[in-house]
C-alpha cells in the first residue's frame, strides 16, 4: 500500500503527517521524494545508512566530426545546445537527458557521459526503511532520483513525502500511489494551494482525503474549501505549542507524546479504511 502525502506549498505539515504516520505504522518505509530540501531523516535518524550515487546521461560532442548543422540545436526545447564562432557549445546545468540530439546528429559527434546529479541514501530507524533523495544543488530536474527512489520501494506500507506543489516532480510521486493525503493550512493561501494539489489527484484518478493542520478558532477557509468539494477531512492538527516544539528540536510526535500517538494511529487507521473500500469498490487498484 503506498500513500502519497502532499501539500501546495512547503512548511504546511507534509512531512510532520508522513514522518509520524511511519513511525506509528512500525514495519513501514518512508520516502522522502521532496529532493531539493528533503528533511525527514532529521525526525528518524536513520541508522547503516548507504549511499548510492544517481546519474544521468549528459552529451558529449567531438568538435571533430561536427559539421555545424545545428540539428541538435533545434531540437533543444531546453536551449542546453549553441552553435557559437564555429563550436558546438553544450550547457549541462540545463540539459534535461532526453538523449534527442544524440539521435538526431547524422554525424554521430555526439556521444553521452554520465553526470552525477544526487544520492539516494537509505537506512534503517527501527521498524521503518527510511530512503532520501538528494538532488545536487544547481541540477535541472530530479525526476530520475524520484524515479530510482520508488522503483525501489519494498513490500508493505509506504509513505511518499512528495515534494510540495503540483508540478511534474509531484505527478512521478503520485502515479502508481493507492491513496493521497493532502495536507492544507487553515488560511486563503492554504487553501489555494490546496486547491492546486486536488486539481491534480483528481486528474489521476486517486482517491484522497485531507488532513488540516495548525487549525484554530475561527473561520478555515481550508475546511470550507473541503465541504464544498465533498472531500473528506481524514483529520484535524491543532496549532499546538507542543506540537512546534517537537517539531523544532527534530523529535517525532508519536514518540514522546500518548496525545499524538493516539492521533496519528487514528488517522492510519482511516486511511487503512478508505484504501480498503476503493479496493472494494474498484478492485484494479
Amino acid at each position: 500500500m503506498k500513500i502519497a502525502v502532499l501539500s501546495g506549498k512547503g512548511g504546511t505539515g507534509k512531512t510532520l503527517v508522513s514522518v509520524n504516520l511511519a513511525a506509528v505504522a512500525g514495519h513501514a518505509a518512508y520516502i522522502d521524494c521532496d529532493v531539493e530540501e528533503p528533511n525527514g531523516y532529521l525526525f528518524l535518524k536513520p541508522a547503516d545508512v548507504v549511499t548510492e550515487t544517481i546519474a544521468v546521461k549528459i552529451p558529449v560532442v567531438d568538435q571533430k566530426l561536427c559539421d555545424g548543422c545545428r540539428k541538435c540545436v533545434e531540437f533543444c526545447n531546453f536551449n542546453a545546445l549553441a552553435y557559437i564562432d564555429q563550436k558546438l557549445m553544450i550547457f549541462e546545468e540545463v540539459c534535461h537527458s532526453c538523449g534527442g540530439c544524440i539521435l538526431l546528429c547524422p554525424l554521430r559527434a555526439l556521444t553521452e557521459r554520465d553526470k552525477s546529479i544526487g544520492v539516494i541514501e537509505s537506512g534503517l530507524s527501527g521498524d521503518v526503511r527510511v530512503m532520501t533523495g538528494i538532488l545536487n544543488t544547481g541540477e535541472a530536474s530530479g525526476i530520475p532520483i524520484i524515479k530510482k527512489l520508488l522503483a525501489d520501494i519494498p513490500e508493505g506500507l509506504t509513505f511518499i513525502d512528495c515534494p510540495p506543489g503540483s508540478a511534474c516532480i509531484v505527478m512521478e510521486c503520485v502515479r502508481d500511489s493507492d491513496y493521497c493525503i493532502l495536507v492544507a493550512e487553515p488560511t486563503i493561501f492554504g487553501a489555494h494551494n490546496l486547491a492546486l494539489v486536488h486539481e491534480l489527484v483528481q486528474l489521476f484518478g486517486k482517491p484522497h482525503g485531507v488532513v488540516l493542520n495548525k487549525c484554530l478558532e475561527g473561520p478555515n477557509p481550508s475546511e470550507q474549501y473541503c465541504l464544498e468539494k465533498g472531500i473528506r477531512i481524514l483529520a484535524r492538527i491543532d496549532y499546538d505549542r507542543e506540537l512546534g516544539v517537537l517539531n523544532s528540536e527534530a523529535r517525532v510526535a508519536v514518540h514522546e507524546s500518548d496525545r499524538y500517538q493516539a492521533m496519528f494511529a487514528a488517522l492510519l487507521e482511516t486511511v487503512k479504511e478508505e484504501v480498503q473500500h476503493e479496493t472494494a469498490i474498484d478492485p484494479q487498484r
